[in-house]
């Protein structure tokens, strides 16, 4: 993994769901959660998710806010 990787998954927007349109790095802990628990999706989106999952389980996320290219996406409903 290098940094583009971790900017893309910052980036990536949830493409499906209850919050769908959102970038990952925006999702609820609770739901990154209770993906961990049922098994994240396969593939790339996947792989994503289980990085974002572990930056918001050390607490990192407030770090790697200045990486979301959408302004409006820090800006958390």
């Amino acid at each position: 993994m290098n940094n583009r990787d971790l900017v893309d998954a910052i980036n990536q927007v949830m493409p499906y769901g209850k919050y769908k349109g959102r970038p990952l790095l925006t999702l609820p802990e609770p739901y990154l959660v209770w993906y961990h628990a049922k098994g994240f999706p396969q593939g790339k989106l996947g792989s994503q998710m289980a990085l974002i999952y572990e930056v918001k389980l050390n607490g990192l996320e407030g770090m790697l806010e200045h990486f979301l290219k959408d302004n409006k996406a820090k800006q958390r409903p």
